[in-house]
């Protein structure tokens, strides 16, 4: 009885494994595609709105399909997300390589421009000098997604006309480091512990911005973490935001 018992607890934790993999797939393809689809809804609103020269009547109707196509597909990847909530994650392989953070940096602030320009917001990058930056340890895809969750977040909580500054540096400890800095709402002092708690959202982000799963931090210092780095932030409640990590340096 013992044998069997010990059987199907091995077989219990294999399936809870396979099943926490499953859901971390889930969880970070769904927030990807989402970013994606929110940055094509923002380029299409900028034809329909006229900023980009005026439309003919057919033009104007078969954008506007795509658009209402767009928002359905934007909801049905938010229900994905709020159904994988009870799901838990566990880690998946990561493929370090040597990465220009700094190309990076300017192909995630364009995959958001038509988004920040829609809703009147610069993009500062604080570019260093060439060869400034030294190459570092990374996934390509995972710490591409800790670009989009902190620029995705910092025009969703700034105010219209708001600007956002992006900044890197060479730390002395041989390691990168980032900020992503905006002039929002800010996180009351009783948020700030539970920030990068999954699924956690601050009453305000919620007011702010409705559609949100709340993944987008904690998945964020889930994947600086693996990398050997630390994240955190500074943040004034009504005067926005910075949020900075760490990566190390790709070691020759």
């Amino acid at each position: 009885m013992s044998e069997d018992i010990q059987k199907l607890k091995e077989e219990n934790e294999r399936l809870t494994k396979i099943n926490s993999v499953k859901s971390e797939i889930v969880s970070i393809g769904a927030h990807q595609i989402r970013t994606s689809l929110a940055a094509l809804k923002w380029i299409i609103k900028m034809f329909l709105d006229g900023d980009l020269g005026k439309l003919n009547t057919e033009q104007e109707t078969l954008l506007r399909k795509a658009y209402d196509g767009n928002e359905r597909a934007i909801g049905l990847v938010s229900e994905i997300l709020l159904i994988n909530k009870s799901e838990q994650v566990v880690e998946k392989e990561y493929v370090f390589e040597e990465i220009n953070l700094v190309d990076i940096i300017e192909g995630t602030i364009f995959d958001f421009s038509g988004e920040s320009t829609a809703r009147g917001i610069e993009i500062i990058f604080l570019k260093p000098s060439t060869n400034g930056i030294p190459h570092v340890k990374a996934d390509k895809e995972k710490i591409r997604v800790v670009f989009q969750n902190l620029i995705e977040n910092a025009i969703k909580y700034s105010n219209y006309h708001g600007k956002i500054f992006i900044s890197i540096k060479l730390n002395d400890d041989d390691f990168v480091q980032v900020s992503v800095k905006d002039s929002g709402i800010g996180i009351s002092e009783d948020s700030k512990r539970q920030i990068f708690e999954k699924f956690y959202r601050t009453e305000k982000a919620q007011k702010k911005e409705a559609m949100g799963s709340g993944i987008g931090l904690y998945t964020t210092k889930k994947i600086v973490e693996n990398h050997g780095g630390k994240v955190w932030f500074d943040s004034i409640e009504g005067h926005g935001t910075t949020f900075l990590f760490t990566v190390p340096v790709w070691e020759k």
